[in-house]
């Protein structure tokens, strides 16, 4: 079984789909910013705070944990983690939006084995609708004209998925407009149950 890593802009519906997808296959759902905060203590917005290049640097290390987790643990001298006994070999992965920006991690992506890679698209108007929604921009917003950065920020990364996935003999594209995430899951279900 694979391991199911869903990519996308921010506020795509990665981690709402990623948890609907976990539940329907009784596997583990990993939230690449929780890991990221579980590794470093801080997170993500704390670490880009501090600099790009220190964020960047936690979230390579956090996804090469969830790919090699036993070598990772050795290396630190700490005990893997648990994988539920339901379904050994797979968990489903939301990784964060901004990660077309990190060489390091996409890397990683490409080398990755044993992966159904799934691009999640929303469209820019959306995305932006439930970030502005929060009660903070995040930092690489906070400019004189957060709309046009998102947009610009948010077109060039969707970009970005869509070949990636494309790139992947197995890669799948979903579009999520007007979809509750169930019903997506639901979806990449049983699109990953044909191949």
């Amino acid at each position: 079984m694979k391991d199911i890593i869903l990519l996308g802009p921010k506020h795509s519906g990665k981690t709402s789909v990623g948890k609907a997808l976990a539940a329907l296959c009784s596997c583990e759902f990993i939230d690449l910013d929780e890991a990221i905060q579980q590794q470093s203590g801080k997170s993500p917005r704390e670490l880009y705070r501090l600099g790009p290049e220190i964020f960047k640097n936690a979230e390579a290390q956090a996804l090469s944990a969830l790919f090699e987790p036993e070598r990772t643990a050795a290396q630190k001298n700490v005990k893997p983690p648990e994988v539920p006994p339901s379904n050994p070999a797979r968990q489903v992965i939301a990784l964060g939006g901004g990660i077309a920006d990190n060489p390091a991690a996409l890397a990683l992506l490409e080398k990755a084995e044993n992966t159904q890679l799934i691009c999640l698209e929303a469209s820019v108007d959306t995305a932006w609708e439930r970030i502005s929604a929060g009660k903070e921009l995040p930092p690489f917003l906070q400019t004189e004209n957060p709309k046009e950065s998102h947009r610009i920020l948010h077109e060039r990364r969707a970009a970005l998925y869509r070949r990636l996935a494309k790139s992947k003999p197995n890669g799948i594209i979903i579009n999520t407009e007007g979809k509750k995430p169930q019903e997506i899951a639901r979806e990449i279900g049983r699109i990953v149950d044909s191949r």
